[in-house]
Order: structure tokens, then C-alpha cells, then sequence
């Protein structure tokens, strides 16, 4: 029995899970921690609500950590390219398989992820994607997880009911290996209807066999105005600085406003905070100095890193000129060859992949898993969509103001401030 407040009556704004090793915030009440004492015998808490905040801190360090791990690596694989992707739509997709998840899978998926499975992590994406979904936020923003299975697959109830209470994810069964074309328009229907109709085609044609039995699938949906707008009449056509040699034009927008900026000469680069209506989201733009190499930065570069250079003693409110690109960005990623690459082999691969606690069937393991995303960055604010299957612009700035002009290659991050989560991150290389 979880503990009673002074009155003997439990804290009417809060539901605690109990049993003899746990004890939290219900997470869909997050803006009503409870004061009560943890009923954990062995407990280090003094209440539930200080459990739940050391569970955020680390899952958000966690989803931190694979971001920056992912960043890396696809912008290696065609370093003069754009990236954009949504970390927490992949975290909280793959989070739902360790799940079911056994042994060296279990093992490979966590690590890949950074996360400690015999820790209170899904309650934690539980509390996340709550926090970061509300309906009454300032911005749009809809994360959506559904796991699509063949009807042959035996789904285990504990895993279905664990499905929809932590990541709020139906399991449905498709006939893949009796109309394989069939069920890959209903799942692109489903992803569409998520998105808004910005990803209409998450699969391709013929991307769903006969012999696929288990597809992943993830949609988030983000639009957000600039909490200061960009002036259209303020817009210009200028030269991008895509390398050395090359030189493409850009839609520049330009605003002069205060805003959280910072130097990091440890890299050469500026950090330019810009937020949205509401303050709860923004976007940080990493910035290197003119000359300076982009991949210089990404090398260097950790969630711990990102944490210090974004840090309230870091960031000072600075009277700024800033000129930032209007662009978009369409980015297609085939996550089972990207995770193997970071170490997650087994769950693709069939007589190697343990999903015995997903499925009665010993022999599952994950088909398909794809990621498209797209942002689009304008003078109104951003609009971003990801899906995953598993100006009067002067000649020269005033010297009396700072001056940010991402004129030249840049990272870009959008950030829940509350949480501390990456819901995006990007590369801007090439218009």
C-alpha cells in the first residue's frame, strides 16, 4: 500500500503506481506531482514527483545521447547533404520493441539508445510524449506510434495492453502475405491522416511483401509560429556559401530583435536561440564561424556539449541582427541499416531477433522501419512532419549589434524546453 497524507487520504490530484519495487506520478498528471512519500521500501525519493523528475532527466540525457550519435552518423554518409530527423519519433518507436524485447535484442536495442532497460524508462516516454502532446499547447504537435503486424502474429496481451498505456500505440493486424499491396496503402493512410497530409507516401510500392510480418511506424506532426516574426517584406534573395567553391542562392529572412545568443570559442561558432509562441518550444541553431568547417563542429560535438553551450549562463539576452535562411527540407532514411550500423543487429534479423515478449512466435523479427521527415522554415514560424517505419536587408550590420547570419552551412535543433527534448534535429548545408 502506498503511503496516505496527513488527512489519511491520498493526494486527489495524483494516481501512484505501487508495488514493492515502484512507486510514481501518474505521467498524464504531470502538472500535479505528488507530495506523498514513496512507498518504495528501498527508495532514495522523498516523494514520487522527485522520482519522476531523476526518470525525465535521464530519459531526456538518453534520447540526447542517441540524437547526437545519429546526427554523426548520417551526416557521414553524404557530408555535404542535408539532415532532418525526429529523435523522439525514433526513440519512442524503438522503445515500444524493447517492450517485447528479450536477451542480446534487449541488450543491442538499449545500448543503441542509451537506455537502462531495468529502469523506469517506458513509464518515462509515458510521461514525455503526455507532456510534449498536450492539447492545449501554443503550437501544434502530434506524436503518433502503431505497430502493424501480420494477422498471423499472435500478439501477448501484456505487450498489447503495455503498448497502448505507455506510448499510447495500438497493435493492429494487416494481411501482408494475402494482400501486401493493400496493407501498405492503409498503413500510408494512416500516416497521412497523422501528418496532416504532409507525408503521404511513407512506403513506397512494393516495399510490403508477402513475407513481411512486423512494421514499425511513427508520425509526428509539428507547426509552431515564431514568437517574433520574420518580416516578409524584409526577405532577399542572397549567395549561400555551400563550400569553398560552390555558391547557391537563398530566400534569406532577417530580423533584428533580442534574443538568446552565445560565442563558443572552444568551437568558433554562435549559438542563437530563437523561440515560439508560448515559450515552451525552440529552435537553437548552431552556427560556425565564417571559415570555419562545419564537420569541425559535428566532430566535437555531444548532448553534453549541446547542454553546456545552451545553458542559461551561456545564453545572454543580446540586441542581435539575424539572418536565416527560408527553407525546406525532405529527408528519407531506411533505419534498419542505420541501426544495425550503430550496433541494434538482432531485432532484424530472423533466427537472431528475441521479440518473445511481443509474440507467441519465436521467429519474428522487424521488416520494415523507415523514417521521412520534412520541416519547412518560413517567416511565419516552422512546420515539421516526420514518420518513421520502424527583408530590408542592410548592406552591412550595424557595429553596435551582434550579428548572427547563417549564410553558410548550420545544426539546427528543435527543442521542448520543459522536458529538455530533441523533437528535431537538422543539418542545413545546401538550399
Amino acid at each position: 500500500m502506498a503511503r496516505l497524507g496527513p488527512l489519511g487520504k491520498r493526494n486527489p490530484q495524483c494516481v501512484c503506481i505501487t508495488d514493492e519495487t515502484k512507486a510514481i506520478c501518474h505521467p498524464g498528471l504531470m502538472g500535479h506531482p505528488c507530495d506523498l512519500p514513496c512507498a518504495c521500501r528501498d527508495c532514495i525519493y522523498n516523494t514520487c514527483a522527485q522520482k519522476m523528475t531523476c526518470i525525465m532527466s535521464t530519459l531526456c540525457e538518453a534520447n540526447g545521447s542517441f540524437a547526437f550519435s545519429l546526427l554523426k552518423l548520417l551526416g557521414q554518409d553524404d557530408p555535404a547533404g542535408n539532415v532532418f530527423f525526429s529523435p523522439v519519433s525514433l526513440s519512442s518507436t524503438m522503445a515500444m520493441v524493447l517492450l517485447g524485447a528479450k536477451g542480446d535484442t534487449e541488450s543491442q536495442i538499449a545500448q543503441v539508445l542509451a537506455l537502462n532497460p531495468k529502469k523506469d524508462i517506458h513509464f518515462g516516454f509515458q510521461s514525455l510524449l503526455t507532456t510534449v502532446n498536450r492539447p492545449d499547447a501554443p503550437y501544434s504537435l502530434s506524436i503518433a506510434n502503431r505497430l502493424f503486424g501480420d494477422e498471423s502474429c499472435e500478439f501477448l496481451p501484456s505487450f498489447t495492453e503495455s503498448c497502448l498505456k505507455f506510448y499510447h500505440a495500438e497493435v493492429d493486424q494487416l494481411p501482408f502475405a494475402k494482400a501486401p499491396e493493400k496493407s501498405r496503402k492503409l498503413i500510408n493512410s494512416w500516416v497521412s491522416k497523422k501528418t496532416e497530409d504532409k507525408i503521404q507516401e511513407l512506403l513506397a510500392e512494393d516495399s510490403i511483401g508477402r513475407g513481411t510480418r512486423l512494421v514499425l511506424v511513427n508520425a509526428v506532426y509539428f507547426k509552431g509560429r515564431w514568437d517574433k516574426k520574420f518580416a516578409v517584406s524584409s526577405t532577399r534573395t542572397v549567395p549561400f556559401t555551400v563550400n569553398q567553391k560552390e555558391k547557391k542562392p537563398v530566400q534569406m529572412m532577417y530580423r533584428e530583435a533580442t534574443f538568446p545568443l552565445a560565442q563558443v570559442r572552444e568551437v568558433r561558432a554562435q549559438v542563437l536561440e530563437l523561440s515560439y509562441n508560448g515559450h515552451e518550444l525552440s529552435m537553437v541553431i548552431l552556427l560556425p564561424d565564417k571559415g570555419v568547417d562545419l564537420s569541425t563542429l559535428e566532430d566535437t560535438l555531444t548532448f553534453e556539449k549541446f547542454q553546456t553551450w545552451t545553458s542559461a549562463e551561456r545564453m545572454k539576452r543580446t540586441e542581435v541582427e539575424v539572418f536565416l535562411p527560408r527553407f525546406k527540407l525532405q529527408e528519407d532514411y531506411d533505419m534498419c541499416s542505420v541501426l544495425k550500423r550503430l550496433g541494434m543487429e538482432h531485432a532484424f534479423e530472423e533466427g537472431c531477433a528475441d521479440l518473445s515478449g511481443m509474440v507467441a512466435d519465436s521467429n519474428l523479427s522487424l521488416s520494415k522501419f523507415v523514417h521521412k521527415s520534412v520541416v519547412e522554415i518560413n517567416e511565419e514560424g516552422t512546420e515539421a512532419t516526420a514518420a518513421s517505419a520502424c527583408m530590408a536587408v542592410p548592406c552591412c550590420a550595424s557595429e553596435s549589434r551582434s550579428v548572427f547570419r547563417a549564410d553558410h552551412p548550420f545544426l539546427f535543433f528543435i527543442r521542448h524546453n520543459k522536458t529538455n527534448s530533441l523533437l528535431f534535429c537538422g543539418r542545413f548545408s545546401s538550399p
